[in-house]
């Protein structure tokens, strides 16, 4: 086994405005308590305020990581597919308030037919799993997922509850999406935003890209069981078991997973976030309307999600800042934190996008201490 290297010799490469020094020492400081390799970056009106990369892309630490070094990011992803979709709401293919079944008939069985396309996305059809067993690759057909979940009933009567869709997200709003266009998440997000703003995020890895990407490291044996309160719970966090290192086959990175296999660097979640920080635009090219923006981001549900157990506050398909816990003092912040640790987030108030990836993964599923690290001494930078 490699010998790791002593973290206080790491190599921080990139810059930082002046005034962001803080985030540096804080970047350093991850490596200090166990970071492998990451990226941070945060953007202002399309400036590079800090861009920030380090470590090694693989477990035996031979190769170094780059500013272009990709990582699997998990439910970070879920926050540029709700981006895809409220694109779609200011074209007018999408209606947040419309039924799914209107784009989607065979959705209309089985107690689903009021589920609206802002339910689906601020996880309230109650479909937080499948009821049959699956595995994780499974996921990589998504009609075979949805065939599943079109066939059994909710899990909670829709409307009434969050119960956090943390896979079958994906393949649900994947549907939707494709039946509504005739084109997959993935093949927009490419034509329509990554390729314009010249962005890192790929949704369906293209094999060209894969000598890019960071081989992901499983948490530390020993970790808490998790202790499950609930079916809603079960079926989504347990069915199947956690693997944190299925994003290494290469199966897995070539499918269109729109909640969990989205590959990035931090700079290009930054870049995206950062358009949305701006009113939707960033030079030159416009997302979508602050209009839509806003309704994208309004609240859609609040109250303790049945499979996180906590107080949220969800938008449409974004985890919203209003308890002013995740992504800094502002409660009009928003975005999308991934298994493992990985985050991406806008705050509009200070017009800045932020991006954060590793391959070291946390065992928590939300609030990972090197983000709230990072995202404290962004903090205090303002």
């Amino acid at each position: 086994m490699a010998s790791q290297p002593d973290a206080a010799r790491i190599e921080i490469h990139g810059h930082t405005e002046a005034g962001f020094k803080a985030l540096r020492i804080a970047f350093e400081k991850n490596f200090q308590g166990g970071e492998v390799g990451a990226s941070f970056a945060v953007t202002c009106e399309g400036r590079a305020l800090v861009d920030l990369w380090a470590g090694h892309a693989d477990r035996a630490r031979t190769m170094p990581w780059r500013h272009d070094t990709l990582a699997n990011v998990w439910s970070t992803t879920k926050g540029i597919s709700s981006l895809c979709c409220a694109m779609l709401v200011d074209r007018g293919e999408l209606d947040y308030d419309e039924a799914v079944a209107h784009y989607w008939p065979e959705f209309d069985a089985h107690g689903k037919g009021n589920v609206t396309v802002a339910m689906l996305l601020s996880h309230q059809a109650g479909l937080s799993g499948p009821r049959e067993p699956v595995e994780w690759l499974d996921y990589c057909d998504t009609e075979k997922i949805n065939e599943l979940l079109l066939a059994q009933e909710p899990l909670f009567e829709p409307g009434s509850a969050s119960g956090y869709h943390a896979t079958t997200f994906g393949p649900l709003v994947g549907g939707l999406f494709r039946r509504a266009t005739g084109r997959s998440i993935g093949s927009f997000l490419h034509d329509e935003i990554t390729r314009p703003l010249a962005a890192d995020f790929f949704i369906g890895l293209p094999e060209s890209e894969e000598h890019r990407v960071a081989e992901m490291i499983g948490y530390d044996i020993g970790a808490p069981p998790v202790e499950f309160v609930n079916d809603i719970q079960r079926c989504a966090l347990a069915n199947p078991a956690a693997d944190p290192e299925i994003s290494n086959q290469r199966a897995w990175r070539a499918a269109e997973i729109p909640s969990v296999n989205g590959h990035a660097s931090a700079a290009g979640i930054a870049k995206i976030y950062g358009a949305l920080a701006n009113d939707g635009v960033l030079n030159g090219t416009r997302l979508l309307s602050p209009e839509t923006l806003a309704k994208a981001t309004a609240l859609r549900h609040k109250g303790i999600d049945h499979v996180f157990m906590l107080p949220f506050e969800w938008g449409a398909g974004f985890i919203r800042n209003a308890h002013k816990v995740l992504y800094g003092p502002n409660p009009n912040a928003f975005g999308h934190t991934g298994y493992g640790g990985s985050f991406g987030f806008a705050d509009p108030e200070r017009r800045i996008g932020v991006g954060y990836v590793m391959n070291k993964m946390g065992a928590s599923l939300i609030g990972d201490r090197r983000g709230a690290n990072l995202i404290r001494a962004l903090d205090a930078c303002f």
